[in-house]
């Protein structure tokens, strides 16, 4: 990937990074751990990004 990114990219990649994360722990608590993983997680090798 270049190194001088467009600010479009550079905002995409930090909403996509900040999406992954884990369920927080209360609301598994909350839910009786009926959500324990994340629908949106993403691992960087293996589920890419959208190009556009």
């Amino acid at each position: 990937m270049a190194t001088h990114k467009s600010l479009g990219k550079k905002l995409r990649l930090i909403k996509a990074t900040n999406s992954n994360r884990r369920v927080p722990a209360w609301i598994m608590i909350r839910t009786n751990r009926r959500f324990t993983r994340h629908p949106k997680s993403r691992h960087w090798r293996r589920n890419k990004l959208k190009k556009a």
